[in-house]
């Protein structure tokens, strides 16, 4: 039943491509188009000589040629089997459009795989985590063991903010930064938490974020990727 509607769906989606191939006019060969354009141009010489746009002198030497060209025609080679090759190419190329869809589809899938329920992928995602959690709780209990005043100390809260921000929560990664910057002020750690802080704050820049930001500003070199952005910040700060 599921291979049936795979099939309708492919009729369907190449169904407008069918009919608008079939509508269309299909190419000349070359004898017949130098045909009808010599015939044009016969009676657009008509045309001409009715309206007294032309002499009778050039009416007759201008349709002399042009006759001559239509006798030329003649020798002009034909490419109708040429021509049904190509519609046939095309054609095939729309077919196997679908066809080659379905065989990628089946290298990695088959639609009798059940789809995955959402339950347990809810359940996967909270136990990892609690396997995250588990990981960042001895971080944090390792970090409490570290001598105030290790450089390690610095890099430890450092990465232990960024594992927070990377699960969304930022307010224990603002407070993991601003403990980073206890140790040893760095505009772009500090510029990072009060980032972290405001969206912990859904937007808002409370007058303590607003002074990081200007402390990180203060101290960041001139070149500093996130210059801009730290001076939107505190000009949002102060429309607040």
């Amino acid at each position: 039943m599921i291979w049936i509607g795979i099939c309708l769906l492919g009729v369907i989606a190449l169904l407008p491509a069918l009919i608008s191939f079939r509508r269309t006019t299909l190419l000349r060969d070359e004898r017949e188009t130098a045909l009808v354009l010599h015939q044009a141009q016969l009676a657009e010489l008509e045309r001409d000589l009715v309206e007294g746009m032309i002499a009778p002198s050039e009416h007759d030497s201008a349709r002399l040629e042009i006759q001559r060209r239509l006798l030329g025609t003649d020798m002009l080679p034909a490419f109708v089997a040429g021509q049904g090759a190509s519609t046939g190419g095309i054609t095939a190329a729309l077919i196997a459009l679908p066809v080659a869809a379905v065989g990628l589809y089946l290298t990695v899938g088959h639609p009798s795989l059940p789809a995955q329920p959402l339950a347990p992928r809810l359940v996967a995602l909270q136990h990892e985590d609690h396997r995250n959690d588990a990981i960042i709780d001895r971080l944090r209990d390792q970090l409490k063991q570290i001598p105030a005043g290790d450089p390690s100390l610095f890099q430890g809260y450092v990465l232990l903010g960024q594992a927070e921000a990377g699960r969304d929560h930022y307010a224990a990664a603002a407070q993991a930064w601003r403990s980073a910057i206890e140790q040893r002020f760095d505009p772009e750690v500090a510029a990072r938490a009060a980032e972290a802080q405001m969206m912990a704050d859904g937007g808002h820049i409370s007058p303590e974020t607003a002074d990081l930001y200007r402390r990180a500003l203060d101290a960041a070199p001139p070149d500093a990727p996130w210059r801009m952005t730290v001076q939107q910040r505190i000009a949002q700060s102060e429309h607040q």
